[in-house]
């Protein structure tokens, strides 16, 4: 027989928690009764000489005293609840990606132009599916706690899509449709309760757009991307180059995607090398000098960390073999780098995602240690 946890009804819960919040006040409330009741009937309290009236002003101050620190604790607590309730649900919504997908480190992290937030307008997830690791980054038009519907109708829409869609225009499609969904709701939830019309705080939201990158990162390493207006991700390998080009389709929501939608072959990544995914709050990052961010310098200094892939496979010892960078040791030198370029205090939303191949190519033994195939194996 299996037994469950019972659990207290809401009602009872809330009960105790308007007693506890009752008793949390009980003493400051007594306190203050005695002082009225010391101030209009203690004889004491109504002579003018010096003691008497400070004594009084000791009685007022203590009562004072004590509601101020039971108010304050009492706010403190409840901003402490709201704070862990919030940090949950954004985490949630934004939630961190697996250190490893099909043999890929992975690492991201981001920053809120928003005080108190943890996620803003940027997006980004990686997901791995049949074809391989699919992965979108993000930016949705503005920043702050005012794109977080938008960030969670795209994301809902790509966790699905990822796994369904054999080809990646049909996630692309997808999202689209998804934002365009979210855009009418809020329109119509506009017009229902503003009033005026839709003029409302959030008059000109169907003018919100979105830029999308979409990788799929195959087995073999081939990169394959959809761009729609988003800045091109940076390879690190023996150097540093951006992958991608040419001209990209409009950002979501702001014009229909064209009935062809060309899936852009970036080449591949080797073992050991990176794929470095940023939205362009990154690139845009000033100091108090109005200088941008140098993100190229910043990854050539790490790219020059990277040990050169090999050029053909060869037996390594554990000794002499180098440890590449890892995604989250880079991940955590750019955000420093960053807070310390702006001061800590980012004017916009900013985001990153890093991606290094663990995967490595090793010869297949067949009889009598002849090699009889190469193929792709996962470490």
């Amino acid at each position: 027989m299996i037994r469950t946890k019972a659990r207290t009804p809401l009602r009872v819960r809330t009960v105790d928690a308007r007693i506890r919040r009752m008793t949390a006040f009980a003493l400051p409330t007594m306190w203050g009764a005695v002082a009225v009741t010391y101030k209009f009937t203690c004889p004491l309290a109504q002579q003018g000489a010096l003691g008497a009236r400070i004594v009084s002003s000791a009685v007022f101050f203590a009562v004072g005293t004590g509601l101020t620190v039971v108010v304050r604790r009492s706010l403190l607590r409840e901003l402490a609840r709201v704070g862990e309730v919030a940090q949950a649900a954004q985490r949630a919504l934004l939630r961190p990606p697996p250190p490893r997908l099909d043999g890929l480190a992975v690492a991201a992290d981001q920053l809120s132009a928003h005080r108190g937030a943890d996620i803003g307008g940027d997006l980004y997830e990686a997901v791995a599916t049949e074809r391989g690791v699919r992965i979108v980054m993000g930016d949705v038009r503005g920043h702050g706690l005012a794109a977080i519907g938008t960030v969670a109708a795209v994301l809902g829409s790509f966790r699905e899509a990822a796994h369904d869609e054999a080809e990646l225009g049909g996630v692309l499609r997808r999202l689209e449709r998804a934002l365009h969904r979210y855009q009418r709701r809020r329109s119509t939830e506009q017009c229902d309760g503003g009033g005026g019309g839709g003029a409302g705080p959030d008059a000109g939201f169907d003018e919100e757009f979105v830029t999308v990158l979409l990788l799929e990162i195959r087995p073999d390493g081939s990169v394959y991307a959809l761009n729609c207006g988003h800045p091109w991700p940076y390879r690190l390998g023996r150097g540093i180059e951006r992958i991608g080009g040419g001209d990209p389709l409009p950002p979501l929501g702001l014009l229909p995607l064209p009935e062809r939608l060309p899936v852009l072959y970036c080449g591949r990544i080797l073992p050991a090398e990176m794929l470095v995914l940023h939205t362009d709050g990154v690139e845009d990052a000033r100091d108090a000098g109005g200088r941008f961010f140098p993100l190229r310098a910043a990854l050539a200094d790490a790219a020059a960390a990277l040990p050169a892939p090999p050029s053909r496979p060869q037996t390594v010892s554990r000794s002499q073999a180098v440890e590449p960078l890892a995604p989250e040791s880079l991940v955590r030198t750019l955000r420093g780098a960053l807070l310390r370029h702006t001061g800590g205090r980012p004017g916009d939303d900013m985001a990153l995602l890093v991606v290094r191949n663990d995967r490595h190519r090793v010869p297949r033994q067949g009889g009598g240690g002849a090699v009889k195939s190469r193929a792709w194996t996962v470490s």
